[in-house]
């Protein structure tokens, strides 16, 4: 009896050793989209009042848990019996990512400034119904970024045991989870801590300039992640189209990947913006 249960869990650590081995490969294979999923998300987790930034975060982060919950098993049961699927919701989701992207660029360029009644409305828009909409969006970016963090950390355990790769991809959608909205909170309560800093050095020495670093800091960070998130969410796409559309990876192989990925995340945003924007228009006719 005692040397099967410890025969058990021999197996179990040699389990946990595989697992601890394809869980680090698949984490250094999806770093680059946790890069990307960090800028974007910090990026959509700011612009709130500082007793909201905490609430709303957790709010994201417990939607990001729901989208792994869902994404993981369905991946898994795809991969099995309908894997040509895979590819087909990572186009769509591409799509979706580049109109993102997209939107905020024409937005940027081709806004106009509002007469001073609707600016009026657009303050009073900023309550909950404003909160609650960018956490949506927030939430609906992250699982297009999840289904393409699970994917490609499926795709390097698919020679392995069943139990390798549900574990492998578990652990890697838990790390992506953790890491990127810990990572979130930090940046987003810089400011925080550095007025504590600041009180608590009596506004002196260096704690005291380290708080008024952090502080500063905080407005500039927000302005490059909104950046650096804008041109992920292309990128990404950008990459989505790249892999999993064969006409396009094959076109233009002398051309930088990047250059690619940026081009094609540009060309697809487009053709989504085009595309939902005829569409309201036409539902809007027929209303």
């Amino acid at each position: 009896m005692a040397s099967g249960f410890f025969a058990i869990l021999d197996d179990i650590a040699a389990l946990m050793d595989d697992v601890a081995v394809t869980a680090k490969l698949a984490t250094r294979k999806t770093a680059g989209i946790l890069g990307d999923d960090l800028a974007v998300n910090a990026e959509k987790a700011t612009g709130f009042l500082a007793s909201r930034e905490i609430p709303v975060l957790w709010a994201i982060t417990k939607g990001s848990f729901l989208n792994k919950l869902i994404i993981v098993p369905i991946a898994l049961l795809l991969n099995a019996f309908f894997p040509i699927a895979i590819k087909f919701i990572l186009i769509l989701g591409g799509f979706y990512l580049a109109y993102e992207g997209v939107e905020k660029i024409i937005e940027f360029f081709f806004h106009r400034k509002k007469p001073t009644h609707e600016a009026v409305k657009e303050v009073e828009l900023t309550g909950p119904a404003a909160e609650k909409a960018k956490v949506k969006s927030a939430v609906m970016t992250d699982f297009i970024l999840s289904v393409e963090i699970v994917i490609i950390a499926l795709g390097t355990v698919l020679e392995e045991t069943l139990p390798i790769q549900i574990l492998t991809v578990s652990v890697v959608a838990l790390l992506a989870t953790v890491g990127v909205y810990g990572i979130v909170a930090l940046i987003v309560r810089m400011d925080d801590a550095g007025y504590s800093l600041i009180k608590g050095s009596g506004d002196k020495g260096f704690v005291s300039t380290l708080g008024h670093l952090l502080v500063k800091a905080l407005p500039i960070i927000i302005r490059i992640l909104a950046v650096v998130g804008t041109i992920a969410l292309i990128m990404v796409a950008g990459g989505i189209f790249v892999h999993n559309i064969e006409y396009v990876h094959h076109l233009y192989p002398k051309v930088p990947s990047t250059l690619k990925e940026l081009a094609y995340g540009l060309v697809g945003g487009l053709i989504a913006v085009i595309v939902i924007t005829g569409a309201k228009k036409l539902i809007s006719a027929f209303k």
